[in-house]
């Protein structure tokens, strides 16, 4: 991943919006959180006015007016630069084409699951299957009252979400599978190393039980 001038993700948010037209700060807030962007990147709202300043320090953007509004404080009015506008594609390009190198979470508990043993470790995985099943059947939904309402192309990573949420199910179900029957090789040797404390002589044994 290259690094950007202005790295915060809701830098990408805001180049969306005003790709559209020009808008201030409060009125990306509102079209953004409409779109429900907060579910598809992390956004801290507080850190917006500090994003749009950088997004104008480094050229991205550019002030084109100030409005006022009854007894509300003056706004100002901002619009995308063509520097802005490559930026924003040459992110998207970035997003889209690449693989983030920072691992998941639950990757890094999994490479760690001997310390739990094998029944705890059953207990908190269908505790997570319980919790992807509710978050897919959720993302379904959603998707479904979406669809009647917009062009396919705008829920793309509604769709991603919901296969992403179904494969982990699909592969946390598998393994639980393996862990409830005794298929996975080695789970005696792993439920003694946790019971007694007494680490295998030979490996192997972790590899395959006869």
């Amino acid at each position: 991943m290259k690094r950007r001038k202005v790295g915060n993700l809701l830098g990408l948010a805001v180049l969306s919006v005003v790709l559209e037209r020009p808008m201030h700060p409060y009125e990306m807030a509102t079209v953004l959180k409409e779109r429900g962007k907060d579910t598809d990147m992390p956004i801290k709202w507080g850190s917006l006015y500090t994003v749009v300043a950088n997004l104008e320090k480094h050229g991205f953007v550019e002030a084109v007016e100030i409005v006022k509004d009854g007894g509300r404080p003056e706004r100002t009015v901002y619009r995308i630069t063509a520097a802005g506008r490559e930026e924003f594609e040459d992110w998207v390009r970035e997003l889209v084409g690449t693989v983030d190198p920072e691992p998941p979470r639950f990757k890094a508990g999994l490479s760690m699951i001997g310390v739990l043993g094998p029944d705890q470790a059953i207990g908190r995985l269908r505790e997570r299957l319980a919790l992807l099943d509710e978050r897919a059947g959720n993302q379904r939904a959603g998707l479904e009252q979406l669809r009647p309402l917009m062009p396919r192309m705008f829920l793309i990573e509604v769709e991603y979400d919901l296969a992403m949420t179904e494969a982990e199910a699909r592969w946390v179900r598998g393994f639980l599978d393996e862990l409830t029957s005794g298929a996975l090789p080695g789970i005696e040797a792993w439920r003694r190393w946790y019971e007694t404390g007494e680490i295998p002589a030979d490996l192997g044994e972790l590899r395959e039980e006869k």
